[in-house]
This record gives C-alpha cells, sequence and structure tokens, in this order.
C-alpha cells in the first residue's frame, strides 16, 4: 500500500487540489487510487496528529491511523489531502519555525504504517506573503505569542524539510512552489496518482485559466487544442509566456494586511525564497518540480 499525503501548506491551493481529485474520480479509482472525503481524516486521522502536540498517541489512536487506510486488494495507494496534516494554523509558525511538529508527525504516521510507503507532497510560498496571512488568521494572544518567542526575519522553508528528511527518512517528499502551480497542476494530479505523463485530465489547466483574462484564456484553449499536441517542454513556455502576459493582476497579487509589513520586507524575503527553492531543488532527497 501506498500513502498519499497531500499537506498544504496553509493558504496554497485552498482546497482546489481535493476538488480536482474528486472531480476526476473515476480515473484514479479504475486504477486503484482511493481518495477519502475531508470527514474521514478529520474522524480518523486529525485527532491522532492533534495528540502529538500535548501528548504521545495511545494505542487506541494507533489503531484509529491504522484503519484510516483501507485494507482493499483493489486499493493500491490513498490519498490525504489537508492543509492540516502538519498543524493547524495556530502551529504554522511556533518554536522559531515552519510546522515544528512536521516532521514528528510524519516520523509517527511511517512508523504505525510499517507496511505502508509514504510519499508527502506539498507546495511552499514567499513567506513574506506566508507570514503575515498566518498571523493575521490568528486571535491577538496567539500573534502576541508568536511575536515574542520567534524571529521572523530567520523563518525558512529549510528548517521543516531538515526535519522532516532527518525524523523521517523513509517518507519520499515532492516539493513545489505555490506561485509555480497553475503551470504544473497536471503534473502533479499525474505524480499524486502515479500515472504516466501522458494521463489527461478533465479541467487541468482550469486553475491557469482562472487567472487569466479572457484573451489569455483562449490562448490557451487553443494551445491545448492543437494537433498535433506541441511538445511539453514547448507547451510549459507558452503557457508560461500567457500567465505572464495576460493574468488578472487582482488575482496573483495579494493585499498584505499586517501592519508594518512593508514592500522592502517583502522584496528581502522574495530573495530570500528564491535562494531557498534553488537549495530545495538540489536536496537528492526531495522530487521538486519546476515548469
Amino acid at each position: 500500500m501506498q500513502l498519499v499525503i497531500h499537506a498544504g501548506v496553509a493558504f496554497t491551493d485552498e482546497g482546489r487540489l481535493l476538488q480536482s481529485l474528486q472531480a476526476n474520480g473515476r480515473v484514479f479509482s479504475k486504477n486503484g487510487v482511493d481518495i477519502p472525503r475531508p470527514r474521514r481524516f478529520k474522524h480518523s486521522v486529525w485527532p491522532v496528529l492533534q495528540s502529538l502536540w500535548t501528548e504521545p498517541p495511545s494505542s487506541a489512536l494507533h489503531e484509529q491511523l491504522r484503519r484510516a487506510i483501507p485494507n482493499n486488494p483493489d486499493v493500491k495507494r490513498t490519498m490525504l489531502s489537508s492543509d492540516e496534516i502538519l498543524g493547524d494554523i495556530a502551529q504554522a509558525i511556533h518554536e522559531g519555525q515552519f510546522y515544528p511538529l512536521a516532521g514528528q508527525r510524519l516520523a509517527y504516521i511511517d512508523e504505525v504504517l510499517q507496511d505502508t510507503q509514504i510519499e508527502l507532497f506539498l507546495a511552499v510560498r514567499n513567506p513574506g506573503v506566508f507570514i503575515p496571512k498566518v498571523l493575521m488568521s490568528l486571535t491577538e494572544d496567539q500573534r502576541r505569542a508568536v511575536f515574542e518567542n520567534t524571529d521572523l526575519s530567520c523563518l525558512s522553508w529549510l528548517g521543516m524539510i531538515e526535519d522532516i528528511r532527518d525524523l523521517a527518512p523513509n517518507v519520499k517528499m515532492t516539493l513545489w512552489s505555490n506561485e509555480d502551480t497553475p503551470l504544473i497542476w497536471g503534473d502533479i494530479l499525474r505524480l499524486m496518482g502515479g500515472f504516466q505523463d501522458d494521463v489527461a485530465f478533465d479541467d487541468e489547466y482550469g486553475l491557469l485559466s482562472s487567472l487569466l483574462r479572457p484573451t489569455g484564456q483562449r490562448e490557451v484553449l487553443s494551445l491545448i487544442r492543437q494537433d498535433p499536441a506541441p511538445e511539453k517542454e514547448d507547451l510549459r513556455k507558452d503557457l508560461s509566456r500567457i500567465l505572464k502576459d495576460f493574468a488578472e493582476p487582482d488575482k496573483i497579487e495579494e493585499e498584505i494586511d499586517l501592519p508594518g509589513w512593508s514592500d522592502d520586507i517583502l522584496s528581502a524575503f522574495s530573495e530570500l525564497y528564491e535562494q531557498d527553492l534553488a537549495q530545495i531543488a538540489n536536496m537528492p532527497e526531495v522530487r521538486f518540480l519546476a515548469p
């Protein structure tokens, strides 16, 4: 059995990936892929992971986690998708790190599900945008605690990734930049399902089109209807150009409401983020997706 965990992070796909998985459910189920509904995660998996915040899970919770994985010979892969698997929003910035429980949680899942190969799929995003979005989602007391206990300028995704590698070395990691998601949406779905490159999905370019003006949407439609289909590398270049030329500014640019979070701070984080992405892409234990 293979367990595929899509763990967000928060403020990335906003539930779109689970919607795409369910919309293409027939293709996945035909190939032995089980996609549990969110309610199943909430009842079976979330209580187990949340207990790690305070104490080791009981044997009953161990068994509860095992039961969440189908015991069905027709099912080869099970997918869980939730941006709370690595921690809820109150745990997204804690102890000077993004998702400090991420490595511990994945190590626990790997230990309990010993006969299961676990794959983690995760989008990261610019900390200059992620940090203020997290902080503005917290209560005033929670936000004050973060400011008191965390040097925000030192926050990087590298710490979380290194924790996962160290504590859960058997977990295979696939990461990508959230900013690239519209251009690699189909690749993410195919890799999560264990499909070949030539498998197509309904609305594979829907996320990209939703960010474009009508002229750009028509260009995407014309491009993907070409016969013969363009080579993958050429298609990517054309889609990148279309996104650059025809994106709706209000759909790709986010306002930051955190007082004092200036353009200079955002620029500094953006520069560090690009350096981190280059480092992540070269990690031998990580499969990094890029357009």
